[in-house]
């Protein structure tokens, strides 16, 4: 079968198309499955029932929905999900909404011009706490995907003998003078990858460099012009920077924490509130869109070549294609196959929305000043981090869920995150304001 780009995916299984009126009995049979002979009732915890089913239905609320996405590839769950008619088998229609900034998707999420939004991790937890902006209360409904951004550095520090790291802390540390790095939004994921990264290699970021904030597609722009010296940026922003031969990548975000989440679908707590039928729908069918993708490096090339269109992400197909097949060039010499790509599903392990990865966003921003004072910080994860409208989507999706709210991971700097103190980690650093 050929592929064009400019036309919708045909549906993947008569399951995908199957129409709007059939999803119930679909959903109905796939749980008598978990449970034979209990009713649906019974399949989930009271609490969880009372939020989705109050009104004695599962029918969404509101069935046309606006998501906004900022052109990046991790918005690929959201588009495939539209693109391949998974939206319409739960009842409900995606619209994207193509976004030019992480503050444009902040403020739209807040005055309700977005149903939902492909958002950062770090800026839901900020709208929600106040940090730097307006204050709402927020909530995130799944995890889009894990790792796949990187941080670049310009062509310049290379030819000065900067690789990595540790060279940049000594280039630094013995010539002085003004370094500019960029980020795409205050309390976002990119910022907070680099600001650990530079403070693993002994730079301050709040003390010995300039740090800018650049919308995602402008970031190449602005390094070719000389503005930076380097950005921390989702694909393929990076890849594009070696395309164009201006820049190279000094580490992925991988590298700085194996599996790290980063987009979420974020919404307001108040849309949740009034509509929790359609934030489980929309889930439902975000998760199947992530699995679908991750089920062949064939459904990763059509992904990557339907998200390319200008209506999207707007470049060639062939700058998402590699690091979207885990295929890695960093630009300086250095060739792999990575095997911690990004990746949209993993058994639905990206999805979950753990506490603790909420949680660290909060230690971050505390480390760096942005918050003056430590935060409730499991209360908070537990208003933001909806795992109830989650494990109904799930059950929907039938895709199963970790037994742990919490994970534990090793970070590049060799300390261990946890969730159990978060406390003590995010006073712990030696760098920090």
């Amino acid at each position: 079968m050929t592929f064009d780009a400019k036309t919708p995916l045909s549906p993947v299984s008569p399951e995908v198309a199957a129409p709007v009126d059939s999803h119930r009995r679909e959903w109905l049979a796939k749980s008598a499955k978990v449970l034979a002979g209990a009713s649906l009732l019974t399949l989930v915890d009271p609490l969880v029932r009372a939020g989705a089913w109050a009104a004695g239905s599962d029918a969404p609320e509101k069935t046309d929905v606006r998501i906004g996405f900022i052109p990046l590839t991790d918005c690929a769950s959201v588009v495939m999900a539209s693109v391949l008619g998974i939206d319409k088998k739960y009842g409900v229609t995606i619209n994207a909404s193509k976004e030019a900034s992480w503050a444009g998707v902040r403020d739209k999420l807040v005055n309700g011009e977005l149903d939902m939004a492909h958002v950062l991790y770090g800026l839901i937890y900020g709208v929600h706490t106040g940090t730097g902006g307006p204050k709402k209360d927020m909530a995130i409904l799944m995890a889009l995907n894990q790792n796949g951004q990187a941080i670049t550095l310009a062509n310049k520090l290379r030819d000065a003998g900067v690789t990595d790291g540790e060279s940049l802390g000594k280039l630094m540390a013995g010539k002085k003078g003004e370094y500019t790095f960029a980020q795409t939004f205050p309390t976002g994921t990119h910022a907070m990858w680099l600001y650990y990264w530079l403070a693993t290699y002994g730079i301050n970021p709040m003390q010995d460099a300039r740090v800018i904030t650049v919308p995602p597609p402008q970031m190449v722009a602005n390094m070719r012009v000389g503005n930076m010296d380097g950005y921390c940026v989702g694909e393929p922003w990076g890849a594009r920077a070696i395309m164009d031969k201006i820049g190279f990548t000094a580490v992925t975000t991988q590298e700085i924490w194996t599996d790290h989440p980063e987009k979420v679908l974020g919404t307001s707590a108040e849309f949740v509130q009034k509509h929790p039928n359609t934030a489980r729908a929309v889930t439902a069918a975000i998760i199947e869109a992530g699995k679908w993708i991750d089920a062949s490096p064939e459904n990763r090339r059509k992904t990557a070549e339907t998200i390319a269109a200008k209506s999207y992400v707007n470049t060639d197909a062939d700058v998402i294609m590699g690091r979207m097949l885990g295929t890695y060039d960093n630009g300086a010499g250095k060739k792999w196959e990575d095997a911690h790509a990004m990746r949209f599903f993993a058994d639905g392990s990206v999805n979950y929305p753990y506490l603790s990865d909420g949680m660290w966003f909060l230690t971050q921003h505390k480390r760096w000043g942005l918050m003056k004072e430590h935060p409730d910080y499991l209360a908070t994860a537990k208003a933001v981090n909806r795992i109830d409208i989650y494990k109904q989507a799930a059950s929907a999706a039938g895709v199963s869920v970790p037994s742990s709210d919490m994970r534990s991971t090793k970070m590049i700097d060799g300390v261990v995150w946890d969730g159990s103190n978060p406390v003590a980690y995010a006073d712990g650093f030696k760098i920090k304001v």
